[in-house]
């Protein structure tokens, strides 16, 4: 409201703005950001909401400023963006939102007023967000790259650590506005992440969801350090195909305990471009190594492209790989939970190297089962979440099945149809 305030009279004495307000769903946009604007701007003193257009026509004095309030949760959504003509845009909790949108937004500010008309006095876009996590677009721009143009700002948490204790921070904000003690009485039940994010303003992951694993814990079954791969023992990588495939990569001990020790996470890519990119990975950090890859056996369907499947993409590119021996859902998450809760000479039976950033956010809660929108209990989905941490969790539920974890589940008591361990490798 500023900006429409600061901006420069037209030819009819007119300060005239168009803002587009942004949220991830049309839900969270009308509980939470709508809300507490129309709080600020009530309609009786600004003027009536159209709530079939999301627009709010704020009239005041020789200010006439548009603001539209759009959802905008998946990629394919920034197609409503691309005729907008805008002079700013807000976005609210901008970690729900893919980089992508930001950039078409970007694209589209500065364009209202027209030039003809005298051009915007401020064009630009503002963003807030709770803490993202380390891997994020954000924490990548405000940490690492800091873009020219960009300009990033912390505000100070309301708790900080002291002595491993969550303590008022001295430096908090707005505390005038908050009952006493806010942060301390809240902070009870809440897990030391979801602190750090929502209470101490610092990145950090949340969970949301069921775990598909629960009997991962990250302090025991994630190593501090990179775990180097041993050229005498044998390599199995996962892989897990789509528009978001993956791959994972794994060494079995001779004691038996796993290690997972690297990943190929990409994101809307073809199995062309995905082969190249495997092969490269395994030539560059693998060579001598004795491969066996297994992969989603649904890979194992022809595309409507060009009749060729993912299997044979990979293999034509050197790449031995076979199908995983089942996907059923069941088999593939207690191959990985049996190695979870092992232990091995008082060593876990699973551990994760810090070079499987994605797969271990995913053990840790990324990967999960949705829950349910429905009154009562909770309630969750039957099958896992699609989502960024499924594929290459996925992925290593193939490597673990092709690498025989499945055998013993399938030889319990009950179970009368062996599945088919594939034999087949390949030395990179």
């Amino acid at each position: 409201m500023r900006r429409a305030v600061e901006q420069k009279p037209d030819k009819k004495f007119k300060r005239r703005t168009r803002f587009v307000v942004v949220r991830n769903t049309y839900r969270e946009l009308a509980d939470t950001t709508l809300a507490t604007w129309l709080q600020w701007f009530p309609e009786a003193q600004f003027g009536d909401f159209n709530r079939s257009e999301m627009a709010h026509r704020v009239t005041k004095g020789d200010v006439e400023c548009e603001v539209l309030f759009r959802a905008l949760d998946r990629p394919q959504d920034v197609a409503k963006l691309l005729s907008l003509e805008i002079t700013g845009a807000w976005v609210n909790e901008a970690k729900e939102l893919p980089k992508g949108v930001i950039d078409v937004l970007g694209d589209r500010v500065g364009r209202f007023p027209a030039m003809r008309d005298g051009g915007p006095t401020w064009s630009g876009v503002i963003m807030d967000t709770n803490p993202p996590d380390n891997d994020h677009w954000w924490y990548r721009l405000a940490e690492d790259d800091r873009p020219e143009g960009w300009q990033f700002f912390a505000q100070p948490g309301g708790l900080m650590q002291q002595s491993g204790e969550w303590v008022p921070n001295p430096l908090a904000e707005n505390v005038q506005n908050l009952p006493p003690d806010y942060y301390l009485t809240r902070k009870s039940g809440k897990t030391n992440d979801y602190i750090r994010v929502y209470y101490g303003g610092e990145y950090g992951f949340i969970q949301d969801g069921k775990p598909v694993y629960p009997e991962y814990i990250d302090s025991v079954h994630s190593s501090q350090q990179d775990i180097e791969p041993d050229p005498k023992l044998d390599l199995y990588v996962g892989v897990d195909f789509g528009l978001t495939p993956a791959a994972v990569m794994g060494q079995r001990s001779v004691l038996g305990q796993w290690r997972w020790v690297d990943e190929l996470v990409t994101e809307d890519m073809g199995a062309v471009r995905f082969a190249d990119l495997l092969g490269q990975r395994l030539r560059e950090r693998y060579q001598g190594f004795k491969v066996r890859c297994y992969g989603d056996p649904a890979g194992d369907s022809r595309s409507q492209v060009d009749e060729r499947t993912p299997f044979q993409v990979l293999q034509a590119r050197g790449i031995e790989i076979v199908p995983a021996p089942t996907n059923d859902p069941l088999i593939r998450r207690e191959a990985v939970a049996g190695a979870c809760m092992r232990m091995i000479d008082g060593r876990p039976g699973l551990l994760v190297s810090p070079r499987c950033k994605v797969t271990r956010k995913g053990m840790a809660g990324g990967y999960h089962y949705k829950r349910m929108q429905i009154a009562g209990e909770e309630r969750y989905h039957d099958v896992p979440n699609k989502n960024r941490f499924s594929h290459p969790c996925e992925g290593a539920q193939y490597m673990m099945l092709g690498a025989g974890e499945g055998r013993a589940i399938v030889a319990a008591p009950g179970k009368s149809t062996p599945i088919k361990y594939p034999e087949r490798s390949g030395v990179i």
